[in-house]
């Protein structure tokens, strides 16, 4: 078990801990950090996914079995005082865990390498709550990998870590692509590219009576206020927006998210039951 317990954030670990939460030092180390027993749980399933484990007494008591899991994988565990965590966490009410954790992104030509049946694209998305509920979302639906664009928030942010409730450690993720050099890559993986905007001509309700929605299909998702631009939905094959039945304006990042890529799943798997049978 962890033994003498760090009290100050002049600690060499906790000061190289404490820089991860800047985009730079990430990309410098190639770490992030995670918080949270979920999080550590599924960053231990991976190889060499959990480089360090930071983690109060108390986590300690309540978690003795992922503690016990970190030091069996090699990882160093480290217990500090809940001041330090508080200041490691930079969350209001910390868990007491936290991991530094080793990048998980992958090359595209790696996500696309299985020919994946749908595939989550992030353009121009900057707030990292919302980022980290799609790539939770894309997970929860099925989505075989998700590219954050270089115009979109760094997934390794500490609130999309957290917003992703350990989906980050599930499926590929690729970082950094620009998106006129991704579509080429979407097309000769078999995708069809959907952009989902308001001002699509095609409901989401028609792509589903007319097939449209069964294809391999990238979703394409775009800014939380103002959308996509015009130079990313001039690149796609279609647009479409989900039709609003009642008297909202529209649906926020995330919902609208869930309703494409479930509706594409549900599409995906109905057509695979009709060609079994």
């Amino acid at each position: 078990m962890a033994g003498r317990e760090l009290t100050s954030l002049r600690s060499p670990r906790v000061k190289a801990a404490r820089r991860l939460a800047k985009r730079a030092f990430r990309r410098r180390e190639g770490r992030f950090l995670a918080e949270g027993p979920q999080a550590v749980r599924e960053a231990l399933r991976i190889p060499g996914g959990l480089a360090e484990l930071f983690t109060t007494a108390e986590a300690e008591a309540r978690h003795p079995e992922l503690v016990a899991a970190a030091e069996q994988a090699g990882a160093p565990v480290l217990r500090v005082s809940g001041e330090v965590m508080a200041e490691l966490a930079q969350t209001v009410t910390p868990q007491g865990l936290l991991a530094v954790c080793g990048f998980l992104d992958v090359p595209l030509g790696t996500a696309l390498e299985t020919g994946p049946e749908l595939v989550t694209v992030l353009a121009h998305v900057r707030d990292p709550g919302n980022a980290g509920t799609v790539l939770r979302t894309a997970d929860a639906a099925g989505s075989e990998a998700v590219v954050f664009t270089d115009a979109s928030v760094d997934p390794y942010n500490g609130k999309c870590v957290r917003a992703s409730a350990g989906s980050l450690f599930h499926l590929p993720v690729v970082v950094g692509p620009r998106f006129d050099t991704l579509v080429p890559e979407l097309r000769g993986a078999g995708l069809r590219i959907l952009a989902a905007d308001g001002a699509g001509e095609r409901t989401l309700d028609e792509g589903i009576e007319d097939g449209l929605l069964a294809r391999p299909t990238a979703w394409v998702f775009g800014n939380e206020a103002w959308g996509l631009p015009e130079e990313i939905l001039r690149h796609v094959d279609e647009v479409v927006r989900v039709p609003i039945h009642g008297r909202a304006e529209s649906l926020n990042l995330a919902t609208a998210a869930a309703v494409c890529l479930y509706a594409s799943a549900r599409a995906q798997r109905s057509q695979r039951e009709r060609s079994r049978s």
